[in-house]
């Protein structure tokens, strides 16, 4: 998969930073920017990279970092104790994420190892948030409840 030069610059200015290992663009924002971006699972100077959905839209990375703030990390994970239901469709995002992971490369560093603590905790909403942009909604449960949490990031127009 191939990356356009323009997109590979706006986010490579959203992160401040050159883009390393973007596999393919997993999002757009509603300004029609990227959000979120696929990566390689393991980046090119061979560092492996567990976080295939990454956020890359600072006002985004923002807002989430507000609910993470709030303590909604913590309420979730305790709801993961009390809900089997939920626990269990936690459990199934956790297990596509690596399926689809695993069916870019396999990198024996990071086997089993999903991101933002799935499947047995809340660690990182921004992960979450990234893997219901990119694989849509009904795929991550939690990640779904955040980003109705979100108003809309893009209605100001382009982050970059």
């Amino acid at each position: 998969m191939s990356v356009s030069p323009s997109d590979q610059e706006a986010v490579s200015k959203q992160l401040g930073r050159t883009a390393r290992g973007i596999r393919s663009i997993a999002h757009r924002c509603s300004c029609g920017l990227p959000d979120v971006v696929e990566t390689e699972p393991r980046l090119p100077d061979g560092t492996p990279f567990p976080t295939t959905y990454y956020v890359t839209c600072p006002r985004l990375a923002s807002a989430i970092g507000t609910l993470e703030a709030s303590g909604m990390m913590k309420e979730m994970t305790d709801r993961l104790a009390d809900d089997e239901d939920l626990a269990a469709r936690y459990r199934a995002a956790h297990e596509s994420y690596l399926e689809h992971r695993e069916s870019i490369e396999h990198v024996e560093e990071i086997a089993g190892i999903t991101a933002g603590g799935m499947p047995t905790r809340v660690k990182c909403l921004h992960v979450l948030a990234g893997h219901s942009l990119a694989a849509g909604p009904g795929v991550n449960p939690l990640g779904d409840e955040t980003l109705e949490a979100l108003e809309d990031w893009g209605r100001r127009g382009p982050c970059v």
